[in-house]
């Protein structure tokens, strides 16, 4: 099965403030998902939900088609949504065999993972000494040993350094890459645009955008264009009737085109009603730029 979650106008309130607003989402096999929004968007609220530790208000949610019981669903997903929890006296071979127990999972698993996660050579050590970014990643191994479909992460890059953070996101993309499907929730526009290959936008508990990341970025960009006349350069690009809007700012003017239009075709058109650039800027439309657009607009229907 193809389809591992669906959504249907999932909604959770407390009191008069609504933590999620009828949300509707497919989780699909084989891809990353960013679950994206500012602090307070309904992120971890929507992920409690799930994973049945938070009562919906309304709405309902399925995994895997509604083809599996409670417990046969839950073996089949591997969840990190609060801090690493393990004995601090125990190493992390004692800590993931214990974790094997509990999941009824082989205990040659825990070398494996240990291996994935980069951390058998610490295997002896106790959870105790471990940095911040190990400890994540020792969570992630036992969130893994029952080799589930699917792995969830609430903020997994949360506290850690820059070298925490590009550990734990190679550490992602090598999960993923193994053929494990992905949910991670994140307030990083940086994350889910090295990570993820699909995202769902939230905002106040509303979707404002579900799909490929590629597709959110992808636009026709802009030009950040000067010339001796700006005036000039107005009247010509007007004439030319290329593009959907042209902006003056800060002494250039930032045009729009309807469709993909190359700087150097921009250029000679602009030459051949002498008008001679003195900037040519091409820009492409950032995540960042696109959510914050995306957010300011109404709810999707």
């Amino acid at each position: 099965m193809n389809t591992l979650l669906e959504l249907h106008n999932l909604s959770k309130t407390y009191g008069k403030i609504r933590a999620v607003d009828q949300l509707s989402i497919r989780i699909e096999k084989g891809h990353v998902y960013g679950l994206l929004g500012p602090n307070g968007s309904g992120k971890s609220t929507t992920l409690g939900m799930v994973l049945n530790v938070i009562n919906p208000t309304g709405g309902h949610f399925q995994w895997f088609g509604g083809s599996l019981t409670v417990h046969q669903t839950l073996k089949q997903i591997g969840a990190i949504i609060e801090r690493p929890n393990f004995y601090p006296y125990m190493t992390a071979m004692q800590n993931l065999k214990l974790v094997c127990t509990i999941k009824q999972c082989p205990y040659e698993k825990v070398e494996e993972k240990l291996k994935l996660v980069e951390l058998w050579d610490r295997r002896d050590s106790k959870f105790s000494t471990y940095s911040l970014g190990m400890k994540q990643r020792l969570a992630i191994a036992s969130a893994l040993v029952s080799d589930p479909e699917l792995l969830i992460l609430d903020e997994p890059t949360n506290g850690l350094d820059p070298k925490g953070i590009h550990q734990i996101r190679e550490l992602i993309a090598k999960i993923a890459a193994q053929g494990t499907t992905v949910l991670l929730a994140s307030h990083l526009l940086d994350e889910v645009e090295k990570v993820c290959s699909h995202v769902i936008v939230l905002k106040n508990g509303v979707k404002h955008y579900e799909g490929p990341v590629d597709q959110l970025t992808h636009s026709h960009g802009y030009f950040e264009l000067q010339a001796p006349q700006l005036s000039a350069l107005q009247t010509a690009l007007e004439k030319l009737a290329l593009f959907d809007t042209l902006k003056t700012q800060n002494g250039k003017i930032l045009a729009y085109p309807k469709k993909p239009l190359a700087p150097e075709s921009l250029n000679q058109k602009l030459a051949a009603q002498k008008i001679f650039l003195s900037t040519l800027n091409y820009k492409k439309k950032t995540l960042e730029e696109q959510f914050l657009e995306l957010t300011n607009r109404p709810q999707q229907p």
